[in-house]
């Protein structure tokens, strides 16, 4: 494989996929489901408040969905975890340097995602902002003087590293799948995320302009 070209690679790689297995493609639904679950709750708490009623509170229910999100990545680990250990594996990805690399990706990656939720708190990591409860400024810090987005492409950089240090070309390709599914979910959150937040700076506006009035 040594003379092969990237192109030939990556066929073998792709071929050595074992698609009949049933815990690849539950663990692929998974992936896409918990984006796609979030995104459509916060949403909906946000033009409803359902959580805000159910749980008596903004901040009771931001807890709640964060249980929740949080427990749906436990799963989706586990199924991801337990999808690769079902795959065989490829000689290109067994060795020293992919184990090298799996670590490297692997502490980098969680670098990002412990960092950014440090630095955003609860309620700032787990859609608090759909939930009404807003931060006072834009975190510019580390992480995120680097991404946008350190938890989503930390948690790739996971993935990538935990289909390196099994040696598995299915973790490569449902790798592929969680990129495409962050990069996705990231072009309907960014919007909705800088409307929420520039309709609370219009009314800090309006409001401060009343206050002005009164003032003369």
């Amino acid at each position: 494989m040594s003379s092969a070209s990237p192109l030939e690679i990556a066929t073998d790689l792709f071929n050595t996929v074992d698609f009949n297995k049933k815990s690849l493609l539950i663990s692929a639904s998974a992936i896409v489901f918990n984006p796609t679950f979030w995104n459509i709750v916060a949403r909906r708490e946000y033009r409803t408040r359902f959580l805000t009623r159910a749980f008596g509170g903004a901040q009771a229910a931001c807890y709640a969905l964060a249980v929740t999100i949080f427990s749906l990545g436990l799963v989706r680990d586990f199924l991801y975890e337990r999808a690769l250990r079902d795959q065989p594996s490829h000689p290109l990805m067994v060795g020293d340097v992919p184990t090298y690399a799996a670590y490297a990706l692997l502490a980098l990656g969680n670098t990002l995602v412990i960092s950014s939720t440090l630095r955003l708190g609860i309620t700032g990591t787990f859609l608090g902002d759909y939930c009404g409860i807003l931060m006072d400024s834009m975190v510019t810090g580390f992480p995120f003087n680097i991404t946008s987005a350190p938890m989503y492409w930390g948690s790739t950089m996971n993935f990538l590293g935990s289909a390196l240090l099994y040696g598995k070309p299915a973790g490569l390709l449902l790798t592929i799948l969680v990129y495409v599914v962050y990069l996705v979910a990231i072009q309907f959150e960014n919007p909705f995320t800088a409307g929420i937040y520039a309709k609370r700076e219009k009314e800090r506006a309006q409001t401060a302009g009343r206050e002005g009035k009164k003032e003369l």
